[in-house]
C-alpha cells in the first residue's frame, strides 16, 4: 500500500522510471541482437528483463525486476485474487503492493509482406487496464514499452496517437496527448487519465524501435 504523500510518490515514480529507461535503451540492441526476426511480445520482454537484471547500475535502482507479476485484488470476503498479469514490474522494496508497472506491447508488426499496426490492442488491452485499475490500483504512475517491430516510430507514433483519441472517452483522458521532450532513437509520451476508484493516473509511454538504433549515449531520455 502506497504510504505517504501522493504528490512525492509521483515524482518518485517518475524519476524511476527516467532512470530506469535509461537502462532499457543501454541493453536494447544486445536484446535486439538476440532476437532476429519478428519474436513474440513475451519473448522481447524475458530478454529484456533477463539483461536488465544483469545490469550493474538496474541493481542500484531498485530491489527487484519481475517478468509476469500477478498483482492481487481482494474480494467481498476478503479473499485475494489475481487481478492479471503484467508484463515488467519494477519493485522498489518488498512491498508488492507499491511497484512501477510496464504494459509492453508489439506493434508494427509484419507477416507475409503485410503489416498490422495493433494500435488498437496497445490501447485496449493495455493502456485501459490503468485506466481501470486492474493495474497500478492505487498508484500514481503506469509505463506502456511498445516495440515498434518494423522500426518504423512516426507511423507507430500516429496510430497510437489516433487509437488513444478514438477511445478518449472510455480512457476517461485528460488534456490529451502530451509529448515528451526525448528525441530520436525512441519516441515518448504521455496521457493523463481518471479512475473510479483512486486519484488520477500518469501513464508514460515508449515506442522503441526493433531494429539498429544510434548509440544513446548514455544520455537521459527525459
Amino acid at each position: 500500500m502506497m504510504l505517504g504523500d501522493p504528490q512525492k510518490w509521483r515524482q518518485r515514480l517518475i524519476s524511476l522510471d527516467e532512470r530506469i529507461l535509461e537502462r532499457i535503451l543501454f541493453v536494447w540492441q544486445r536484446c535486439i541482437a538476440r532476437l532476429p526476426g519478428q519474436p513474440e511480445e513475451d519473448e522481447v520482454t524475458i530478454n529484456l528483463v533477463d539483461l536488465l537484471m544483469k545490469d550493474a547500475v538496474v541493481r542500484t535502482l531498485c530491489h527487484w525486476i519481475e517478468y509476469q507479476f500477478e498483482p492481487f485484488g481482494v474480494d467481498d470476503s476478503g479473499a485475494r485474487f489475481s487481478k492479471g498479469i503484467i508484463d515488467l514490474t519494477v519493485f522498489l522494496d518488498f512491498d508488492r503492493e507499491t511497484y512501477l508497472p510496464y504494459e509492453c506491447k508489439r506493434l508494427n508488426v509484419v507477416h507475409k509482406g503485410a503489416r498490422s499496426s495493433l494500435a488498437t490492442p496497445y490501447v485496449k488491452e493495455g493502456l485501459m487496464r490503468f485506466v481501470t485499475e486492474q493495474y497500478a490500483e492505487g498508484l500514481p504512475v503506469g509505463c506502456m514499452l511498445g516495440y515498434v517491430m518494423d522500426g518504423d516510430l512516426p507511423f507507430a507514433l500516429k496510430q497510437v496517437h489516433a487509437a488513444i483519441k478514438a477511445e478518449a472517452t472510455a480512457l476517461r483522458a485528460r488534456g490529451g496527448i502530451i509529448k515528451g521532450d526525448v528525441a530520436p532513437p525512441v519516441e515518448r509520451f504521455r496521457t493523463d487519465h481518471d479512475r473510479d476508484v483512486s486519484a488520477q493516473i500518469e501513464v508514460r509511454h515508449v515506442l522503441l524501435p526493433f531494429a539498429a538504433m544510434p548509440d544513446s549515449g548514455g544520455v537521459s531520455p527525459d
